[in-house]
């Protein structure tokens, strides 16, 4: 979507040129500009849902509170809403960069010589200079960097908000000096924000008084649903220019496209391969998913209601492949398969893919049963009800829209994974995904948006049908 669009001849730079804002086409992708434009498209989803389910825990009655006592829009933010949403701010920012650690896709596609990623180098090392050794000594350079930056991360804020918990407070200086002064310099960020709002709104009065009797009008909320229609048109518009690239008659991708033809539809549809990998995916995400629901929600359960010792390491642990890198996992799967004779078989990712979202299961449903009210299973129990009743008509029906959610979230988050199938397939088998960078990497056709709009078309059709189920779970409860 992004080669069509920020392309020399691209919708982009044809519309500047149309208009008459440039004469000559700017230079938009294979450099520094086009992999920061295709990783901020990318990662903004995962930012927005993680910083989703911790502002919709936030009480708006808390605002409306502040404004009461005489605070404006920019104070009630930054001193009342901002603080309460740090965990979901700071724990999207720490996945979203560890995520884009591991991406090499999108530099390799939009990027230059001199944009290449970390895994870049990895993978080149491994597959095409054969350099283990070297690649070895990367991997555990980038691991050290992850592992200390996480550090810091659980002084400061904790690794229980990364699933929607509660930021840890630092009590003394010597108790924990990181979280100590991180508070202190949050705290005098927030109340600085919130004079500086304070001044800027005297000033405002003082060159255009509010009348008597008057509300005080503000921008803000006009900022807020322009600013979010700009965020879904960042979101959404690249992938409906993919849909009629795939129609064009010409051999490359360009717009505006050419003609109508369905030749590369029908490619598609002709080829075993394109037809066996679209088959392999779906039954891999399938089966991962249901194994990581299977091993993920008693999991999440355990940590949520019981108390022990090293639970947050244990919490580490099945967050862990969420955390690092995926090359890791893969190069590491390789070598264990390798020993096994499961390099290139569909178990062997199935496997795979069932490590990599096992994380996000738990994440999930960590998060929706630290709202379930305890209360209900007690009264169940009080009735007569045994554990294994109160689980079954009680506990699952309630928190079904949760696992559901979870479900579609790792079925998603499957059927997307690149990295793993790259070095366990050994080239005996293929996924999508992987079927789709093979063919990248020879030449951008309009086959690839052909298979992009049938993609398209699926993945919106099932997140529509799960929604739906959702909807229809929690009007149950």
């Amino acid at each position: 979507a992004w080669i069509v669009l920020l392309g020399r001849k691209g919708a982009l730079n044809n519309f500047l040129i149309d208009i008459g804002l440039i004469d000559r086409p700017l230079k938009l992708i294979f450099n520094f500009t086009g992999v920061m434009i295709g990783m901020s498209h990318a990662l903004m989803p995962l930012a927005v849902l993680t910083m989703l389910s911790v502002m919709e825990g936030i009480n708006p009655n808390l605002s409306k509170a502040g404004a009461t006592m005489g605070a404006r829009g920019g104070q009630t933010f930054w001193r009342i809403y901002f603080p309460l949403s740090v965990p979901g701010i700071a724990a999207s920012g720490m996945l979203v960069f560890i995520t884009a650690l591991g991406f090499f896709i999108t530099p390799a596609l939009l990027g230059g010589a001199h944009e290449t990623m970390i895994v870049q180098t990895i993978i080149f090392q491994i597959k095409e200079v054969l350099n283990w050794g070297f690649a070895g000594a990367i991997g555990v350079l980038l691991m050290v960097a992850v592992l200390l930056l996480f550090f810091v991360y659980d002084k400061l804020l904790g690794l229980s908000t990364l699933s929607g918990g509660e930021v840890t407070r630092a009590n003394s200086l010597w108790q924990n000096p990181i979280g100590f002064l991180g508070a202190l310099a949050g705290g005098l960020f927030t109340r600085g924000m919130g004079t500086l709002c304070e001044w800027i709104g005297i000033a405002w009065d003082s060159v255009f008084p509010p009348r008597p009797g008057r509300r005080r009008r503000g921008g803000g909320r006009v900022a807020i649903w322009l600013t979010a229609l700009l965020v879904m048109s960042f979101l959404a518009l690249p992938a409906l220019f993919v849909i009629p690239v795939s129609f064009t008659e010409e051999g490359f991708l360009g717009w505006p496209p050419k003609g109508f033809s369905l030749q590369w539809y029908q490619r598609i549809a002709d080829s075993d391969i394109w037809a066996w990998a679209a088959i392999r995916s779906f039954t891999v995400a399938i089966v991962a998913s249901a194994l990581a629901m299977l091993l993920g929600v008693p999991a999440a359960f355990m940590l949520a209601r019981q108390s022990f010792t090293g639970k947050g390491v244990v919490f580490a642990f099945l967050v862990s492949p969420m955390i690092i890198p995926h090359i890791f996992i893969a190069v590491g799967l390789f070598f264990l398969y390798s020993r096994l004779g499961l390099t290139g078989t569909t178990v062997g990712l199935i496997i795979g893919h069932t490590v990599v979202v096992i994380p996000y299961v738990v994440v999930t449903i960590l998060a929706v049963v630290k709202g379930y009210d305890q209360h209900l299973d007690m009264a169940a129990w009080t009735l007569g009800a045994n554990r294994r009743q109160t689980l079954a008509r009680i506990t699952l029906p309630i928190i079904r829209s949760g696992m559901i959610a979870a479900f579609m979230f790792a079925f998603v988050i499957s059927f997307d994974e690149l990295t793993i199938a790259l070095f366990v397939t050994g080239g005996e088998v293929t996924t999508l995904p992987k079927q789709m960078w093979d063919d990248a990497l020879l030449r951008v056709s309009p086959a690839l948006a052909a298979v992009a709009t049938l993609l398209l078309l699926f993945m919106s059709a099932f997140i529509l049908v799960t929604e739906i189920l959702r909807r229809r779970a929690e009007k149950l409860r």
